[in-house]
């Protein structure tokens, strides 16, 4: 059944227009007709079954039965650097499916992208996370250099540095060493941390450098891989 991620409030008998683009989706894509049930969720409501009313100059949607509550997906943030237009977007999506929380797209000394594409990280997350049937979308924040993230960060919020270089501990044992409800992982840039990036980030007390195996990745594989395996171990 259709998934459609939606911003109005939930719950039995709430009946609201649907935007222009997914109206358009719904009437001529997807060939939906007056009457049809589709699924919504909103990130807060929990996943609500409904019909459909099509008419020629929009399409509504009338709840009726919630299908799922709403549930802690728990608190899993992405910290990466963007990277060229189809890697960078297949990041995103596949964070999205693999449950993270929060999205930060952060600026290096070796970042090449010069424009980060918030708004189109935003739409790849929404349709990620409407296919994969999550409850909530994961927030895109807007970029910031690294040493900005850093000293406003939550210590509380231990930061797996996926490090290609240097002493690192196999992430599988880092994760087993933690109980931690909250973690993010932090993915470098095409090229890597520099030796200076390197050296500030082992000197903080809530970053663990882990290594992904005996193999460089791809930023974008890496990326993958981390979140991958944290989801394993820790769901």
């Amino acid at each position: 059944m259709i998934r459609l991620f939606v911003s109005a409030d939930l719950k039995a008998a709430s009946s609201f227009p649907l935007d222009e683009k997914q109206s358009h989706y719904l009437k001529h894509v997807m060939r939906q007709n007056d009457g049809d049930d589709i699924l919504v969720f909103n990130g807060r409501d929990g996943e609500w079954q409904g019909t459909l009313a099509i008419t020629k100059k929009n399409v509504a949607f009338t709840a009726q039965t919630q299908t799922r509550a709403q549930v802690n997906e728990g608190l899993l943030t992405l910290l990466f650097a963007p990277i060229k237009s189809n890697h960078g977007n297949m990041t995103i999506e596949k964070a999205s499916e693999l449950g993270a929380s929060a999205i930060y797209p952060i600026i290096t000394e070796r970042t090449v992208v010069t424009r980060v594409p918030t708004d189109r990280y935003e739409a790849i997350a929404i349709e990620a996370a409407e296919q994969c049937e999550r409850l909530s979308v994961p927030k895109i924040h807007e970029a910031q250099k690294l040493e900005v993230l850093l000293k406003n960060w939550n210590e509380h919020k231990h930061i797996l540095l996926c490090a290609e270089a240097g002493e690192a501990t196999p992430i599988a044992a880092a994760l087993a060493s933690m109980n931690m409800p909250s973690l993010a992982v932090l993915i470098g840039p095409e090229g890597g941390f520099t030796d200076k990036e390197f050296s500030m980030l082992r000197t903080l007390p809530f970053v663990t450098p882990v290594t992904l195996g005996p193999r460089i990745l791809r930023a974008d594989t890496a990326a993958i891989s981390a979140l991958s395996i944290i989801q394993a171990l820790k769901q």
